[in-house]
């Protein structure tokens, strides 16, 4: 074999970080259940369009072709949706099995060179990903058989998830190789990830609502859409819905992001992706961008202490209360161990509570309109819940298999401690530790719900907005957003939380690590949450009666539902002819129901745990 193509082979196929990753992830049953669900989820999405988009009887190509385009373009969407959740999952290993300065002094030993490191720790772990995309690829080419779908946009829609892998890939190996991060770092990345696609979607929302876009209404593509693997998506797939600008028109980068967004997609995280690489195999070698840590100070600064904290080096602080149960205690306050988590924790709270003050405050003044304020108050809450859910999920699923791997669990069982109450104290804690970062987004509500009853408190307009739902003649007067938003979204969201706490304990106890915990604990709630907040989002607008009370069962439907009202309980609406308080009491209804069924299921798994905590602690003792 000539020696330089065994060199380019010794940076991906060959690469012995490649070959060891590949064959130590292949041996796992769970990384079979992971393509076998991925599979499963598209053929069952698949299969469930094309029997709603078809009917019994004969049927004309072109409504066979409408069916197949239909069907593609779901599982176009849903492919990018779960490429971009499970890329961060297999990435994360990246971070967290390779952070630790031993694994890297020893690396570095060995004869591979800086590249061959980089490039065999992304090829490897990037492997699972490409495998995904080539076993589905067998599902796309079915629809071809309908008529409908041009190959180039199967191909096209391909290279947006592979790009979008990669770029996780390559921002996920930046982090290891630099060794600024650590095992703490894992679902920070995950949450960044998921982050960055609801905020730039929602911008691109926005800029659409004023008219800042491209296309003659001025609602087609935006600066937001060739850095969002989702909206370039969209770009390629309705291009009569969401136009690019005309050729020719713009000149320079503009040109590539109005007119051109897929490829620049596609060539802009293929390149961005390059230059992390490059940057990782100089970084590599010499010791990372970590700085070494000074020593203990005399006295500790201002900020710690204003914080409750000594000296970064000091081995003792003052004493502090612990509550009845000492797990509860030690779980809710060792998440503000740190001067990094609790300056995080109130950024977030304080951010969060100010943004909203200031949405209320833009609207009152008139700079936003009553569809722009609803668009605002959406995405702004939707996302914030996002993030305490994936925060609850992360802090949930690493609670007990954290302990076990640092021996604190070995220690803890010693104790007089019982189960129920170790079980008991985990939940309780998580929950303390949540409710401050759930206040964010029920107290925005709440405050909007205050100044819709004070009926905006003399603003020019009023708070109401005449509608005209699909299937009524005539308009009715609603609400920007119903008053008791707040109230009625806070019933369901917290027994929500705390089914999304319990979940992950359960897989935390199960589970033998850290990081097999919290990829089965987001499979489990992302598959339930989803499936919940779909029908309900669906079942509200087209049932009467009955669909407000299933949107009451998720937050996410529900609060679709509260701040539209005209559009999530369409059809309850029409039914009385635009009275909204009937759809309001089934609204209600729906949360209270949620809230029962997610505390029962609460209950259940924290039963089933205590019964079976000693087994299933000694089938895992001494694991690490």
């Amino acid at each position: 074999m000539p020696v330089i193509l065994r060199w380019l082979l010794r940076l991906g196929p060959t690469n012995p970080i490649a070959v060891r990753l590949v064959q130590n992830g292949s041996r796992r049953v769970r990384h079979l259940y992971v393509r076998a669900a991925y599979l499963a989820v598209l053929i069952v999405v698949l299969l469930w369009v094309l029997v709603f988009n078809t009917q019994s009887g004969a049927m004309s190509y072109r409504d066979l072709a409408q069916a197949g385009a239909s069907s593609f373009i779901w599982i176009a969407y849903l492919q990018i949706a779960l490429i971009c959740v499970l890329a961060p999952v297999f990435m994360a290993g990246a971070i967290a099995q390779e952070a630790s300065p031993r694994t890297w002094d020893i690396l570095l030993t060995t004869p591979l060179t800086s590249i061959q490191i980089v490039l065999g720790t992304l090829t490897g772990r990037l492997f699972f990903i490409l495998a995904l995309l080539v076993a589905s690829l067998p599902l796309f080419a079915l629809t071809q058989y309908f008529g409908g779908v041009p190959g180039r946009s199967i191909f096209a829609s391909y290279g947006i998830a592979a790009t979008a892998a990669l770029l996780v890939g390559a921002i996920a190996v930046a982090l290891a190789v630099s060794r600024m991060v650590g095992r703490r770092a894992v679902f920070a990345f995950y949450i960044a990830v998921v982050s960055y696609v609801a905020v730039t979607a929602g911008v691109d929302r926005y800029l659409a609502t004023i008219g800042a876009g491209a296309g003659p209404g001025g609602d087609g593509v935006t600066w937001m859409t060739a850095i969002n693997p989702f909206l370039a998506l969209r770009a390629l797939l309705n291009p009569s819905g969401y136009p690019v600008a005309e050729m020719g028109l713009h000149r320079g980068v503009a040109a590539w992001f109005l007119e051109t967004p897929v490829r620049t997609w596609v060539m802009g995280s293929t390149i961005l992706s390059v230059l992390l690489i490059a940057a990782s195999g100089f970084t590599v070698r010499i010791g990372g961008l970590a700085l070494a840590g000074g020593g203990a100070e005399s006295n500790a600064p201002w900020y710690r202490r204003m914080f409750g904290l000594g000296s970064a080096g000091s081995e003792h602080r003052a004493p502090r209360a612990v509550w009845t149960n000492p797990i509860a205690w030690r779980e809710a306050a060792a998440r503000n161990a740190t001067l990094g988590r609790m300056a995080a924790r109130w950024a977030f709270i304080g951010a969060g509570g100010l943004f909203g003050i200031a949405l209320v405050a833009l609207y009152h003044g008139g700079s936003m309109t009553h569809g722009e304020f609803q668009l605002a108050l959406l995405t702004t809450v939707w996302g914030e819940l996002a993030v305490t859910t994936l925060v609850a999920v992360n802090m949930a699923a690493t609670s007990i298999s954290r302990e076990r791997e640092d021996g604190t669990l070995d220690l803890l069982l010693t104790t007089p401690i019982t189960a129920g109450a170790y079980l008991t104290g985990k939940l309780r804690g998580l929950i303390a530790y949540l409710l401050p970062l759930l206040a964010v987004p029920l107290g925005t509500l709440l405050l909007a719900g205050v100044y819709v009853i004070l009926g905006g408190i003399g603003r020019k307009g009023g708070v109401t907005m005449s509608v005209t739902p699909s299937g009524m003649t005539s308009a009715i007067t609603v609400p920007v957003m119903l008053a008791e938003a707040g109230l009625v979204m806070a019933v369901v969201t917290i027994p929500f939380i705390a089914f999304c706490a319990m979940v992950g304990m359960y897989w935390s106890l199960k589970s033998k690590g850290t990081l097999a915990s919290v990829v089965g604990t987001v499979g489990v709630v992302g598959v339930i949450s989803g499936i919940v907040g779909l029908c309900g989002w669906n079942s509200g607008e087209s049932l009467p009666w009955v669909g407000p009370v299933l949107s009451g069962l998720s937050p996410a439907s529900l609060l679709y539902a509260e701040v539209e009202p005209a559009s999530g309980m369409r059809d309850t609406i029409q039914q009385v002819g635009g009275d909204l308080s009937g759809a309001r009491i089934a609204a209600l209804t729906g949360a209270a129901i949620g809230a029962v069924i997610y505390i029962v299921i609460v209950y259940s798994l924290h039963a089933w745990m205590v019964k079976n905590f000693d087994q299933s602690v000694r089938k895992l003792a001494g694991t690490r």
